[in-house]
């Protein structure tokens, strides 16, 4: 096989036309290295008796871009900061939380503390039986004995004040 710097020469247009197929128009550079890096992985990977190497270089330097623009379209998700109205709509969030967390537990008047806790935690942290009895450390069956009485005590509440 040719020196890596004659593939370079050789291959050097293939690795921009990779780069415009696939419509990167910002960090060429850093896809143009990517595209040398997958040619060098291909000098060292190729198999002769499989096929032209042509081919396989192709094939290699564009499956190494799209997955360096797949790590980098991840990690630029995860970096998203939102828009300043966000901020200001979550400003203010607890407020309702609290109004909500005090209306329920007036509903809660009558249960135990622990049938209190499952409807607190089911309600306003929106948590599973499996969470809450980690949370309390208890066992599942018992924060569903807290629920079927509290449950039950609510829909007698429930039946008295109609």
């Amino acid at each position: 096989m040719e020196s890596f710097d004659e593939l370079v020469v050789q291959y050097q247009p293939m690795i921009h036309k990779i780069i415009q197929t696939l419509n990167i128009y910002k960090n060429q550079n850093e896809f143009y290295q990517t595209g040398l890096i997958g040619l060098w992985e291909a000098s060292l990977s190729f198999d002769e008796g499989k096929g032209s190497f042509t081919n396989y270089a192709y094939i290699y330097m564009k499956g190494k871009m799209l997955s360096q623009m797949t790590q980098n379209n991840q990690h630029k998700e995860k970096l998203i900061y939102p828009v300043e109205e966000f901020w200001e709509t979550i400003e203010n969030q607890e407020a309702p939380l609290l109004l909500e967390k005090e209306t329920i537990q007036t509903y809660c008047d009558g249960l135990t503390e622990k049938e209190a806790k499952w409807v607190i935690a089911a309600s306003i942290e929106q948590l599973s039986i499996k969470e809450i009895a980690e949370k309390e450390k208890v066992s599942p069956s018992a924060v569903k004995q807290w629920r079927s009485g509290a449950k039950r005590k609510l829909k007698e509440k429930i039946a008295m004040d109609n």
